[in-house]
């Protein structure tokens, strides 16, 4: 079956990336709006901001998960959308930083609703298995293509506008992507097997709890965060004040850590057949671990050079896609095909949640006390988290998983699916990005 060729499908896939690509220039420009408000202190305003954005990911996620069978769910999605838009559209008008604050709660709690809510439609509408895979790897290539090109699009935009037009881009993308979902047919959510709003909410959670490699991703997912704070908080201030550099520079510096990005997700296919997900998503621990003790080199020898910096943010960028990119063929292997929406919402939550940590500590810290320190904090948390993540995720794991809750045989383990299809391809975890949610 074409993916492509079915009609619904096609268009959800555009309204992804109209929505991921406003998101991602809506970043850059809130990352330039914390510093013309904050100075120096930017890096603590945008810090507190992606703390409340965690906050509302790890809260209601779950929550839109365990009552979106009860609504109907294209609607929901274009209204999330529209709210989304005008949100957006309000931060330009923002003079005061507890306004920035406010809005973005706001602006979090519909997207925190909304990628949940879309990523259990698509197995409703991609029914074939093979065209469900490529469909999720389609979503990967998605939110890699946007982590470049979007600083990439924003640097060129700035070169002819102000950041406060980034914004405006934003909303007109939420707007599109809010018709073309109206346009697609959207099946409302069947009902779930869990009668109580709490069972359907945790679910997901006691399956991550009780199988000792989705443990072992609870910790990679902080290895990412470790490592992905210091680019995502503090790429602003440190370009800006450290390296002299202007708006356009922060711009092609988060390019650079896209770029790293890309090319890994380019060569990951062929490597995951033929290696099995735990190599390699322990070796992008190793890489992330680097590329901490990289930064923190940086800055503790006075080498801060353009070129140092984009090199260690491509190496950031390449760590965290070698973690990021096979967790959803670990998590589709763990469980029966019924509860695979379930340990997907869980991730989301889980992942955000080492983002909660995370973000403060490169805002807050780096603020009060500079880059060396709050980098090497980061980069200890990072070594500390891959040894856990060795230690949950023993080599000896077989694959198997408690019995699902309904009809369904157990999928085959991690190994086992990577050498099963050689077409198969990456599958796309919930969240991809936490920095950059549909």
């Amino acid at each position: 079956m074409r993916l492509f060729a079915i009609r619904d499908y096609r268009r959800l896939f555009s309204a992804q990336v109209i929505a991921l690509f406003g998101t991602g220039l809506a970043t850059v420009a809130l990352a330039l709006l914390a510093y013309d408000l904050a100075g120096p202190s930017a890096g603590a305003v945008l810090g507190t901001a992606l703390t409340i954005k965690m906050v509302l990911y790890v809260v209601i996620a779950p929550l839109a998960a365990a009552y979106v069978d009860r609504i109907p769910r294209r609607a929901f999605l274009a209204t999330l959308d529209v709210v989304r838009a005008g949100v957006v559209l309000g931060l330009p008008f923002v003079t005061e930083i507890w306004q920035i604050y406010v809005l973005i709660a706001l602006l979090q709690a519909a997207s925190a609703a909304f990628t949940p809510t879309f990523q259990a439609v698509i197995p409703d509408i991609v029914t074939d298995k093979s065209a469900y895979t490529r469909a999720l790897s389609a979503s990967q290539v998605a939110y890699t293509m946007e982590s470049l090109l979007s600083p990439v699009l924003a640097a060129v935009a700035l070169s002819f506008m102000t950041f406060n037009w980034l914004f405006a881009g934003t909303s007109v993308g939420f707007i599109v992507s809010a018709v073309l979902v109206l346009s697609t047919r959207i099946p409302n959510a069947p009902l779930s097997a869990h009668t109580k709003a709490w069972d359907r909410a945790a679910a997901g959670i006691r399956t991550f709890l009780r199988t000792p490699r989705l443990r072992g991703i609870m910790a990679l997912n902080l290895v990412v965060a470790a490592a992905g704070s210091i680019v995502i908080v503090n790429t602003v201030n440190f370009v800006r004040d450290e390296l002299g550099g202007s708006q356009l520079d922060v711009s092609w510096m988060l390019a650079a850590s896209g770029g790293g990005t890309l090319l890994t997700a380019i060569i990951l296919p062929l490597v995951l057949n033929r290696v099995a997900e735990r190599t390699v998503m322990l070796t992008g621990a190793v890489v992330l671990v680097a590329g901490t003790a990289g930064a923190v080199t940086l800055t503790a020898t006075g080498a801060t050079t353009y070129p140092g910096t984009a090199l260690v943010w491509a190496v950031i960028g390449g760590g965290m896609a070698l973690i990021v990119t096979p967790t959803g063929r670990v998590l589709r292997a763990s469980v029966g095909r019924n509860r695979i929406p379930e340990v997907f919402a869980a991730q989301f939550s889980f992942s955000h949640l080492a983002w909660l940590l995370t973000y403060p500590i490169a805002g807050w810290i780096g603020t009060s006390l500079g880059f060396t320190t709050t980098w090497a904090i980061l980069a200890v948390l990072a070594v500390l988290s891959t040894v856990t993540a060795v230690a949950l995720w023993r080599r000896t794991d077989t694959g198997e998983a408690e019995a699902p809750a309904g009809p369904g045989p157990v999928t085959p383990g991690p190994r086992d699916l990577a050498a099963a299809d050689a077409t198969q391809g990456t599958l796309s975890a919930c969240q991809c990005s936490a920095t950059r949610t549909a």
